[in-house]
């Protein structure tokens, strides 16, 4: 019986690994879990119940509450939902909860793509495959710009990537799990590059661990 495939992929907002991990889970018949809507959805529900952010007691409850399998990414992809997931992923039990779920995700018998901060160094250590896709802050915040425009919305380039900025540091700098590429993660700048390179680039280094496991 073969092992299942576990694909890790981790960076910063705005890098583009959340449209590499949906393309990749659907070339390689996976399930694929944005780990970062498990967070916004505690965030959603405490923003719901007027529950202040930085409690911890109604967070733990919160993510004891969420469903992996019913996170709407509209909802959840709100900017304010945004900001207030990534205040509450500080929170040492909520992500001690969320942890296990994504790990309960990535055990199924097929094994799963899973994107994130933390996959390949905290979620899923032993992952097939790990890719660290990054981008500079400038890119980042031009694509979430063109983003928002193209859905008539209006935004401030030098504002969104302040808050791009914040976010990295929050995300780098917390003490638990901070967002960083796993020692054998292959990394991935997409700043010069289209999702179509991105997406072969990638296929490439998986389909080459897989060529190996094969192999041994």
């Amino acid at each position: 019986m073969s092992r299942p495939l576990i694909i890790a992929i981790d960076g910063p907002a705005g890098a583009g690994k959340g449209t590499l991990a949906r393309r990749l889970a659907d070339y390689y018949h996976l399930p694929h879990l944005d780990t970062g809507l498990t967070y916004r959805a505690v965030a959603q529900m405490l923003l719901t119940k007027g529950w202040p952010l930085g409690d911890a007691p109604h967070a733990v409850e919160a993510a004891k509450l969420i469903d992996l399998g019913d996170l709407d990414r509209t909802v959840l992809s709100a900017h304010a939902v945004g900001e207030a997931a990534s205040k509450v992923a500080v929170i040492a039990e909520v992500r001690k909860i969320l942890v296990e779920k994504q790990r309960e995700f990535a055990r199924r018998p097929s094994g799963a793509v899973l994107d994130g901060r933390d996959i390949g160094t905290v979620v899923c250590p032993h992952a097939t495959a790990k890719l660290y896709v990054t981008a500079s802050a400038e890119v980042r915040a031009r694509r979430r710009l063109a983003e928002i425009e193209a859905n008539d919305g209006a935004g401030d380039f030098a504002t969104i990537l302040a808050d791009i900025m914040r976010r990295d540091e929050r995300d780098m700098g917390r003490a638990d799990s901070p967002l960083r590429p796993a020692a054998d993660a292959h990394l991935l700048d997409t700043s010069e590059m289209s999702i179509e390179a991105a997406f072969s680039e990638a296929r490439t280094v998986i389909d080459g661990v897989l060529a190996k496991g094969s192999e041994a």
